[in-house]
C-alpha cells in the first residue's frame, strides 16, 4: 500500500505523480493513472493534466479497493475505501452483525467478502466499529486493521453522529435536547427510568426540519451513544419514530422504521484528517412528510 500524499504547491496530476514517487518507473504511474488506481480527494482521477492546489490529498489505491459509489451485494454502497477504513451506505433490512438467526447476509460478511475478493479462504478482514440496527439505514464505519478500530473506538464520542427520523406527531418544540436515563438491563426493550445502578445518561439535541399532516421529520444529533437512544426518547416525548411498534408507533407505512443515519464526521484513525460524509434522506422516508 502506497501512503498518500498531501500536495504543497499547484501542480498537473502526472507531473505530481512523477515528483512524489521518484522511485516508481513513469510506464507504471502512467499505468496507474489509465487504470484508475489515483484518487485525489477520495475522487477516482485519469486524466493526467487534472489541476492540483495546496491541500489535496492524493492517494494510489491497491487493487481490490473499491472506487467511491460501488454497490455490493446485500445494496450497500461503499462512500470511500483506503487502507485503513470503509464508510458505507447501508441499506434497511440488513443486519450490521450475525445473529442467532442470520450469520451469512450481514453487512459484516458482505464487507468481509469485499475486502478478500470474493476469495472465501482469504485472509483479510474487516473489524466492526459500531453498529446500526436492521431496520436503520444510513452511515456507517467499518475498520479494516485492529489499531483503526482500537483509534476510533477511542475517539467514537467525538465522532460527530446524526440521524433523521420520520415520527408521528411533533416534538413539543422545535428545537432542544433529549436527557433521560436509560435502564437497558432488558435485552429486548430499553426504558428511561430514574437515575440509578442501572441506567445510563443519554442526550440527544434535535430540531423540526419539516412537518406534515400527521408527521414530522427531525434531525437528531447524539451527544451520548445508548441502545435504542433515539428510538425510546422520541417515544418518551410522545412522537415515537414511524414504523416502530417495539416504542408504541401506531402506523407502518414503509414497513420499516423511519430512522436514517444521516452524518458521520470524525478524524481518519491513520492521517488525523478531518473526514464528513453525509447520506440523503431515502425516498420512502421523504414521502412520508
Amino acid at each position: 500500500m502506497y501512503p498518500s500524499r498531501i500536495v504543497s504547491k499547484p501542480s498537473e496530476l502526472l507531473a505530481y505523480l512523477f515528483e512524489a514517487w521518484p522511485d516508481t518507473k513513469k510506464k507504471q504511474v502512467r499505468a496507474w493513472l489509465k487504470f484508475g488506481s489515483v484518487a485525489v480527494n477520495d475522487r477516482v482521477v485519469t486524466q493526467f493534466d487534472h489541476a492540483l492546489k495546496p491541500g489535496d490529498t492524493v492517494l494510489i489505491r491497491p487493487k481490490g479497493m473499491a472506487a467511491p459509489e460501488t454497490k455490493l451485494a446485500g445494496g450497500i454502497r461503499i462512500r470511500h475505501e483506503d487502507a485503513d477504513i470503509i464508510v458505507i451506505d447501508k441499506p434497511a433490512g440488513l443486519l450490521s452483525i450475525a445473529s442467532p438467526s442470520e450469520e451469512e447476509k450481514t453487512a459484516y460478511a458482505f464487507l468481509t467478502n469485499h475486502v478478500r475478493l470474493g476469495n472465501p479462504r482469504g485472509h483479510e478482514r474487516v473489524w466492526v466499529v459500531h453498529r446500526l440496527d436492521r431496520e436503520t439505514s444510513g452511515l456507517m464505519i467499518f475498520a479494516k486493521n485492529e489499531p483503526a478500530k482500537i483509534a476510533l473506538q477511542k475517539d467514537w464520542d467525538a465522532v460527530e453522529k446524526k440521524y433523521l427520523a420520520v415520527v408521528e406527531g411533533a416534538p413539543s418544540s422545535d428545537a432542544g435536547k433529549f436527557d433521560s436515563h436509560l435502564d437497558e438491563s432488558n435485552p429486548l426493550k430499553v426504558y428511561v427510568a430514574d437515575e440509578g445502578p442501572e441506567t445510563r445518561h443519554a442526550i440527544t439535541r434535535y430540531r423540526v426540519m419539516k412537518k406534515g399532516k400527521s408527521t414530522t421529520l427531525v434531525e437528531l444529533t447524539l451527544e451520548t451513544g445508548r441502545r435504542h437512544q433515539i428510538r425510546v426518547q422520541l417515544a418518551e416525548e410522545g412522537c415515537p419514530i414511524v414504523g416502530d411498534k417495539k416504542y408504541d408507533a401506531e402506523t407502518n407505512p414503509i414497513k420499516r422504521i423511519a430512522l436514517h443515519a444521516s452524518t458521520l464526521r470524525f478524524r481518519h484513525p491513520a492521517t488525523r484528517k478531518e473526514m464528513r460524509f453525509d447520506s440523503a434522506l431515502p425516498g420512502d422516508l421523504g414521502r412520508l412528510v
